[in-house]
This record gives C-alpha cells, sequence and structure tokens, in this order.
C-alpha cells in the first residue's frame, strides 16, 4: 500500500489517512507517528508515537507496528502518548497479544490528560488538549521553549549581560514557540476552546466531511468536523500551512480536491493542503 507524502511548512507528512478505515502519520522532523491505524515502515523507527483515541482505525496496527520494530532490531522501547484513560485496555491488549506472538509487545506508556506538558526530546515539548469524540481522545500540540532577553536588559552592552548570564542572574523570560498541532475525530469546538491551534505553525486537522452528502448535523453526530462549519473560521487560521485530512470514503480523492477548490476561498487556497494520494483511488 503506498504512502503520501506532503511537506507542510518546515515538516514533511507521510501515511495515510481515510476516515473510519485508518489514521497513520509519521513526522520524521519531530520523530514521532501520530495514530497507528495502518502500520508505516517508513516511521517504524520513530522514538515517540502519539495517540488521538483507541478507535480501531487510530490504534489498530499498533501490534503491527511493534513487530516491524521487533523484526529490525530498533534498540529502543517505543514511548506512546496515550489518554489515561485508555492505558490499561491498550497495555493489557498488548500483554495478551505478546503471549500469542511469541515476542514482547511492549511499550512505554505515558498517560496524558488535557494541558498535560511532556518534554519529548531537547527543547522540544508536547502539550496534550482535549478533543470532542465518543470515547476519551486528545489532540497534540508541538512548542519549543525559548528564553528571550528582558526589555529591560536590551540595551546593556553584551559583556554586562554575558556577565549577568554567568552569575546567575534572571534576564529571560521562558517563552513558547508554537511548532504543529494535531486534533482529530472531534469537533470544531476544539478549535475555540484551543485557541493555540489557529497559530501553530503546521496544524493538521481532521475535515471528514465537506458537502450535502453528509449533513452537519449527522457530522456532529459522530464528533467530525464539516466543512461547512469551517469554512466560518477560515480567516482565523494564522498558520504557516493548515493539512485537512481524514476524509470520508464516500468521497474520492479527485472528489476531495474538487470540491475544496470549489468551496475554498481563493485567498486561503495557499494555506490550506489536502492530504489525499494523487489520483481517484485511495490507497487501498
Amino acid at each position: 500500500m503506498s504512502l503520501t507524502t506532503l511537506k507542510a511548512g518546515s515538516f514533511t507528512i507521510r501515511g495515510r489517512s481515510l476516515g473510519g478505515f485508518y489514521t497513520g502519520l509519521h513526522i520524521p522532523e519531530l520523530n514521532a507517528l501520530l495514530d497507528v491505524g495502518t502500520a508505516l515502515r517508513t516511521g517504524a523507527g520513530s522514538r515517540n508515537l502519539f495517540l488521538s483515541h483507541a478507535h480501531a482505525d487510530h490504534v489498530g496496527s499498533l501490534p503491527g507496528l511493534l513487530g516491524m520494530r521487533g523484526l529490525v532490531g530498533v534498540p529502543h522501547t517505543l514511548r506512546v502518548f496515550m489518554p489515561r484513560e485508555t492505558v490499561e485496555g491498550v497495555t493489557k491488549a498488548l500483554e495478551h497479544l505478546s503471549l500469542v506472538h511469541r515476542w514482547s509487545l511492549a511499550i512505554d506508556v505515558v498517560p496524558m490528560e488535557p494541558g498535560q506538558v511532556e518534554r519529548v526530546k531537547g527543547d522540544l515539548y508536547v502539550r496534550a488538549i482535549k478533543t470532542l469524540h465518543p470515547v476519551p481522545s486528545l489532540g497534540y500540540v508541538f512548542f519549543r521553549k525559548i528564553k528571550k532577553l528582558r526589555e529591560e536588559f536590551k540595551s546593556l552592552p553584551g559583556s554586562e549581560i554575558g556577565r549577568l548570564r554567568h552569575s546567575g542572574a534572571d534576564i529571560f523570560d521562558e517563552l513558547e514557540r508554537l511548532e504543529f498541532g494535531y486534533a482529530t475525530d472531534t469537533l470544531p469546538e476544539v478549535l475555540a476552546n484551543n485557541p493555540e491551534l489557529f497559530k501553530v505553525k503546521t496544524l493538521i486537522l481532521e475535515c471528514t466531511f465537506l458537502d450535502d452528502r453528509k449533513s452537519v448535523k449527522a457530522a456532529r453526530a459522530g464528533c467530525h468536523i464539516h466543512l461547512d462549519e469551517l469554512l466560518p473560521l477560515m480567516d482565523q487560521f494564522e498558520n504557516e500551512r493548515v493539512v485537512l485530512m481524514h476524509f470520508s470514503q464516500i468521497y474520492s480523492p479527485n472528489d476531495v480536491r474538487a470540491i475544496f477548490e470549489k468551496r475554498c476561498p481563493e485567498h486561503q487556497r495557499e494555506r490550506f493542503k489536502l492530504f489525499v494520494p494523487d489520483g481517484e483511488e485511495w490507497w487501498d
């Protein structure tokens, strides 16, 4: 099964996403996988996996991914960030599968709750945000912690700033530089509830339904975003790139492109990218 690769700002997105069937993405710049409804050989050696929720199309290929890692000898245990409420079920399932697989499918679990911040690597951190779905679910915002010299010290010569710094003086403010966001299987209220999603450099956002083949009411009943509800918000997006994905199988990839081209305001078309394969067929 082929992959799609899309460059979105400074990030590369590889994988597949088809609503209800599979979502699995690899972001090499973050050394991370986002969901694992399909196991990606290209990202099998990633250090971190961020699970949005435990529906099969987002977590069902976790055993296959772990089997790949064992086969190629990945030296580190996969660190899996997931909603706290799903930890017991996922770990018990992997314990049982380890018995029949006759090889350990162990993971390093990081239970997450909305608002919780964890260090990913170096100055890169992740914050969990609450998404809106029938099962426990999370989105993720990645940011870097950077230090900025306080205004009152900016007029000092470099030597004096250096002296103060080495003396341990508190001359810097710590700021967050928002880098990347991921929100799927949710209602559009996730944006108003987490306005930082409008500001991350690159945002991956679900947009399952696109036209009147599925009503807004029906989309909301399944806790998914309909383009009708996204269009009025478009001018609020300040992101360099917004990648829409998780489209329903009632559309072909060509349908997705044509509908979005017709409905998206012309001045926003450069900002919004569609994560779909080339041609008329989905990946399978």
